[in-house]
């Protein structure tokens, strides 16, 4: 295999052009799913390749638990200068286990404080208002809108119907699950910290179109959002604290950006731009060598299990 071996490691690289392509022109509910779905597989693809190479790079050292044939010089040969890459990716390996294990514990933390936050305060419909006078609104994973009365006496009638359909579409499509697996694939490979921007942009401009479509109103939705943005006094939101991956109404991010695409036509339901144009050559040309990089991990990832059942002995 030669270096081969660490194309895992290193082609979800090419998955950047793919995610800015995404975002700025598809419609925000394929672009989430393909971009969710890409970071899954390279992602998976990359911590296998770690474990399989500190298996591989540390078979022969004495003591170890692990069957004698694969210390094998011939399982061996597949990886280049493997005793160092193999004590380099056990390392490796352990700070991926260790920050998705962070990750996960932050997660269930914040929950229930979260939790704790809003104990004796009836949902209604789902909705908790909380008397506070800093304005915030969020979609927690529990299935509960919370908005404080601050966000509320900012907004006048219309423009809370966009901001509780923009929750709602949060919840009933369950973006904090996509929030969540790109989290993961962010910690699991550095490399892909791109993709978790790009579908946390994705995620909140898919809400958006919902809230419209909802209301039958763009610029109403535009409003409601650039308002809220204004309403929110610092980039680190206020309340009840919320799981990593919880979305919120007046998130920190490229707020103008949402303003603006709420204020032209709604996107096209077409999946990708169409080939025949700049963008769409541009676009496939990333799909297809971000496609052709999942495969190429995943091959490498497969050819090593093969080589290590191989020596197994019966």
């Amino acid at each position: 295999m030669g270096f081969a071996v660490f194309l895992p490691l290193v082609l979800p690289l090419t998955a950047w052009p793919v995610a800015r392509l995404a975002e700025r022109h598809l419609h925000p509910r394929a672009a989430t799913l393909l971009l969710t779905a890409v970071g899954g597989v390279l992602g998976l693809s990359s911590t296998l390749c770690l474990g399989l190479l500190a298996i591989v790079g540390t078979a022969q050292l004495p003591g170890n638990p692990l069957p004698d044939g694969w210390a094998d010089p011939e399982v061996r040969a597949a990886v280049p200068h493997d005793e160092v890459v193999g004590k380099a990716a056990v390392g490796a390996l352990g700070a991926v286990l260790a920050s998705c294990t962070a990750f996960l514990l932050h997660r269930r933390r914040t929950g229930r404080q979260a939790t704790r936050a809003l104990a004796g305060l009836p949902p209604r419909r789902g909705i908790a208002v909380l008397p506070d006078a800093i304005p915030y609104a969020r979609a927690l994973p529990d299935g509960r809108i919370v908005v404080s009365t601050g966000m509320l006496a900012g907004l006048n009638s219309p423009e809370r119907r966009a901001l509780f359909a923009h929750e709602r579409a949060h919840l009933v499509v369950g973006h904090h699950r996509h929030l969540l697996l790109t989290g993961l694939t962010a910690r699991a490979n550095p490399f892909l910290r791109p993709l978790r921007t790009s579908v946390t942009y994705t995620v909140e401009r898919w809400a958006d179109e919902e809230a419209a479509r909802a209301v039958g109103d763009r610029r109403l939705t535009a409003r409601a959002v650039g308002k809220a943005a204004l309403l929110t006094p610092s980039r680190t939101l206020p309340g009840p604290p919320a799981p990593s991956g919880a979305p919120a109404f007046a998130a920190p991010g490229p707020v103008p950006r949402r303003v603006a695409a709420l204020l032209g036509p709604p996107p096209a339901p077409r999946t990708w731009p169409p080939l025949c144009t700049a963008v769409g050559v541009a676009a496939w040309a990333a799909l297809a060598g971000t496609m052709i990089s999942a495969m190429a991990s995943a091959n490498s990832v497969v050819t090593l299990i093969v080589i290590l059942h191989a020596a197994t002995p019966l």
